[in-house]
């Protein structure tokens, strides 16, 4: 190698954006793994449990609504959720005021299934934060701050 490489960090455990990715990746791992016998991929539990939340206040969820919720891209959960139906678990239908739109609703399974993956990933959740003990509402409130801050 002609020039030596430079990085700003001495080392990778320096690196915030290493350490989240590697955090990520062993967290996701944890989480597929749970998700797993459910039939449900980590991208399609986060828009059910989406679902879930905005259910409790609305009886006309959109996608878009789900989208913003689940800050993931318009695109993506239309197909998601395209799928999410073909396994019978929410259904589409136009919504009432707005043609562009589609209103989503859980079935009956989708309901069942939610409320199983929602207890597997928690209790995860719980084993996979434990480590941090009473660190974890700082924790999660420094995450809250970059995704608010990053959402702006």
């Amino acid at each position: 190698m002609s020039k030596e490489i430079e990085f700003h960090f001495k080392s990778p455990k320096n690196s915030p954006g290493y350490l989240l990715g590697q955090v990520t990746m062993l967290w996701q791992r944890k989480i597929k793994k749970c998700l797993d016998p459910l039939d449900l991929t980590q991208t399609q539990f986060v828009l059910l449990a989406a679902l879930g939340w905005l259910s409790k206040t609305s009886n006309s969820v959109t996608q878009v609504d789900i989208a913003n919720q689940s800050n993931t891209d318009r695109m993506m959960v239309s197909k998601v959720l395209r799928t999410l139906e073909e396994k019978g678990f929410l259904t589409r239908q136009e919504h009432k005021t707005d043609t562009r739109a589609k209103t989503i609703q859980l079935t009956d399974s989708g309901a069942e299934v939610l409320q199983k993956a929602l207890i597997e990933v928690e209790n995860t959740d719980l084993e996979f934060f434990s480590i941090l003990e009473d660190e974890v509402s700082n924790f999660n409130k420094y995450m809250s701050v970059l995704i608010e801050e990053h959402n702006k």
